[in-house]
């Protein structure tokens, strides 16, 4: 995976996890809360290209096994 983020998926899932329950329980400032929705949209996007990347090399892969199964 050329793109490959720096963190791991699991890693940034869990913080991400984190940083959703700390909005929720709320009594953070504002530029608190701005920054952890900030941190929270950069983790989401690290996310999706690592679920993205997996759903590419899955295609490839089916995409491999049907052109074998056609020789």
């Amino acid at each position: 995976m050329a793109d490959t983020p720096e963190i791991p998926y699991e890693e940034a899932r869990d913080e991400l996890i984190s940083v959703v329950q700390r909005l929720e329980v709320g009594g953070t400032s504002l530029d608190e809360s701005l920054a952890l929705w900030e941190r929270g949209e950069l983790l989401a996007k690290v996310c999706q290209q690592w679920l993205d990347g997996a759903r590419s090399r899955l295609a490839a892969a089916a995409g491999q096994d049907a052109e074998s199964d056609e020789t």
